[in-house]
């Protein structure tokens, strides 16, 4: 078992009265020749604690884990629920860049993998080369560039779910009534087919997303909405799709054929980014990386190492 080291660094945020604190977690010697893996979790709010699977690689990539301001270990700030303002990809971004600078890496090569959220902030991120001048290699993991085409392929997939089911989607949006025990079943019968297909459900990894989420719902709420299906924050109309000839790293895509991250979601990914590899996972949905953890963290390693 590679060795372990928390740790916090203060985030001055403009406004802010005072500095915010991120909580980090490094697994592995940073003190090596080895590129480190920054991991940039999802949601935005589902923290760092569902990606831990990851840790697989330990034995061989360092790995930096953390959780975003908002949410899990780090500074909460739940007065500021609903200011998509303040809420925004600049702050992510400038965030990772304190991080990085705390722990001493914005002056040697390091890799990226950014889940879901994480992707389309990574993704941001790589496009700015005031930022990623030493990135070395990126992973976009179950992501999108784009939320019109996200929008695509969940219309998609919800139109494949019973009846039912889509009735009670319809009701709740129509009424706005995300709260119910008939809605929160409906959204669960879509997590469970695209989401994950790990059983039995929820897995560890899965329930520590949704705990999360259920903790403080500020940033989530803020910036998605009050679930996968109904996107009514400020992420709202977000796109990376101009950036994305900026990005001149190798990338590699990773997605899972049940994944709520349709392929549509993913192909200007593969479409704009230059050197880029592309690998869907069968029987896996949106956390592949549990679904199909020993062949995500193969596809892993070899890009990473190979």
């Amino acid at each position: 078992m590679a060795n372990t080291k928390e740790g916090i660094v203060e985030f001055e945020v403009p406004g802010l009265e005072k500095p915010c604190q991120t909580w980090y977690k490094v697994v592995g010697d940073l003190d090596t020749s080895k590129t480190p893996l920054i991991v940039i979790h999802g949601g935005p709010g589902a923290c760092h604690d569902y990606l831990l699977p990851l840790e697989d690689l330990s034995s061989s990539i360092p790995l930096v884990f953390y959780d975003q301001i908002g949410n899990g270990r780090s500074t909460h700030l739940p007065e500021k629920a609903g200011d998509e303002g303040f809420w925004s990809v600049t702050l992510f971004k400038d965030e990772l860049d304190n991080l990085l600078s705390h722990l001493g890496l914005k002056e040697r090569p390091i890799d990226v993998y950014g889940h879901s959220w994480g992707g389309m902030l990574a993704a941001h991120w790589a496009a700015s080369p005031s930022s990623s001048a030493n990135l070395r290699r990126l992973i976009i993991s179950s992501s999108l560039a784009s939320m019109d085409s996200w929008r695509v392929g969940m219309t998609a997939l919800r139109k494949q779910l019973p009846k039912e089911v889509q009735d009670e989607l319809d009701r709740a949006e129509k009424e706005k009534d995300f709260e119910s025990a008939e809605y929160e079943a409906a959204i669960e019968v879509f997590y469970k087919r695209h989401l994950s297909l790990a059983r039995p459900w929820p897995s560890k990894e899965v329930q520590a997303a949704l705990d999360w989420f259920a903790k403080d719902a500020t940033t989530y709420g803020t910036m998605y909405g009050p679930s996968e299906l109904y996107i009514s924050g400020s992420l709202r109309d977000w796109s990376c799709i101009p950036l994305l000839n900026a990005i001149s790293v190798p990338t590699l895509l990773i997605n899972g054929r049940e994944d709520e991250a349709q392929d549509v979601a993913m192909q200007p990914f593969f479409d704009h980014i230059k050197k880029v590899k592309w690998v869907t996972l069968d029987n896996a949905a949106h956390f592949s990386h549990v679904d199909q953890r020993e062949k995500h963290m193969q596809h892993v390693e070899t890009f990473l190492t190979g």
